[in-house]
């Protein structure tokens, strides 16, 4: 088996433009494929709801875990792709497709992940998967 290089996650259309110009430059998202990112990994880019597949990719600067996703706009600013209004409702919108982890009868909610990326590319033209990709993302393999 192909060891893992990156991960895509889909981004809806309308905020894929945050990340080529203008100039977002972290993910945040509740925690689901990840145990075995790296820095120095690529992100793909898979954009959802119209006009869908791959439109760009950029490499793992550092991943950040946190249970408040404020608290990635106090450690990152603006540079998170979302603005703190749209975030409570993003989160919400994601863990509906997540669920929520039951351990032992107590409910607990995934922690959320910041990736930091740096050298964003858009393509020149959508690329089409070879297989879906799900709300949650799936890894890639090289």
């Amino acid at each position: 088996m192909a060891s893992i290089t990156g991960v895509t996650f889909p981004v809806p259309k309308h905020l894929m433009p945050r990340f080529f110009s203008g100039g977002k430059t972290v993910f945040i998202k509740p925690v689901t494929v990840y145990r075995e990112l790296r820095s120095g990994m690529k992100v793909v880019f898979y954009q959802s709801r119209e006009d869908t597949g791959y439109v760009g990719e950029a490499t793992i600067r550092r991943i950040i875990l946190n249970d408040d996703p404020f608290a990635f706009f106090e450690t990152f600013g603006d540079a998170v792709f979302l603005t703190p209004e749209e975030t409570p409702a993003y989160v919400e919108s994601q863990e509906r497709w997540q669920g929520v982890r039951v351990r032992k009868g107590e409910t607990r909610k995934r922690p959320l992940m910041a990736l930091e990326l740096e050298g964003i590319t858009k393509y020149n033209t959508a690329k089409k998967p070879e297989r879906f990709v799900p709300v949650g993302g799936r890894s890639l393999r090289g």
